[in-house]
């Protein structure tokens, strides 16, 4: 299998950070592919039409993306553990999870494009202020039911370990643990897995 990846990805780290967990990863080939929405990537556009990473590319040549359905197949291969309960409570509860860290996710790439690409004098303050919001109320959430979290890695937990790991990354001057402390208890634990510790971004 061949993954087109970006190593400061959250979306990629949380492919990795499964292939790790269900013993993948040496299945896998990586190419770098970089894009933004504001250039253009021929190569990565031939495997994924919207341009964006992860894409990973099967050995009959099928392509899927973006990380949730990669990460289910991935899930769906050979062997354990089990990232995505097959039914019931734990399922949805991992798929909820999933969801909220990656909206949590898709807010921060939001902001990371208005500061890094648009021009200065065209920056949209308020429009940053409702994104930062929505991380906010999201990281509130889960610092509610951060006690209840499986305590064997879902697709779920995954996610929401790489995406604090994101704040840590690109948002540190947010400061996240300094009012949820079950979740920054979590994470603590979380990030000294060797999936997590072998998938980290670079330092900048």
């Amino acid at each position: 299998m061949k993954l087109y990846y970006s190593n400061t990805s959250p979306y990629v780290r949380k492919v990795m950070v499964v292939a790790y967990e269900r013993g993948l990863i040496d299945r896998i080939e990586t190419l770098p592919a970089s894009a933004t929405p504001v250039s253009h990537n021929g190569t990565l556009a031939a495997v994924n039409p919207l341009g964006k990473v992860p894409a990973l590319v099967l050995e009959d040549g099928t392509a899927l993306y973006d990380s949730p359905v990669i990460a289910e197949y991935l899930d769906a291969l050979d062997g354990a553990p089990v990232l995505l309960p097959a039914s019931g409570p734990r399922r949805w509860a991992a798929l909820r999870q999933q969801a909220a860290a990656d909206g949590l996710l898709d807010a921060a790439i939001l902001i990371r494009y208005e500061r890094a690409l648009r021009p200065v004098e065209k920056q949209w303050e308020a429009w940053v202020d409702g994104q930062m919001l929505k991380i906010r109320q999201t990281l509130d959430g889960l610092e509610h039911e951060a006690a209840g979290f499986a305590p064997e890695p879902t697709i779920g937990t995954i996610t929401i370990a790489c995406a604090l790991a994101y704040l840590d990354f690109r948002f540190a001057e947010e400061g996240w643990r300094t009012t949820r402390p079950g979740l920054a208890a979590f994470y603590d634990g979380f990030a000294a897995r060797a999936s997590m510790v072998a998938t980290a971004p670079p330092a900048s």
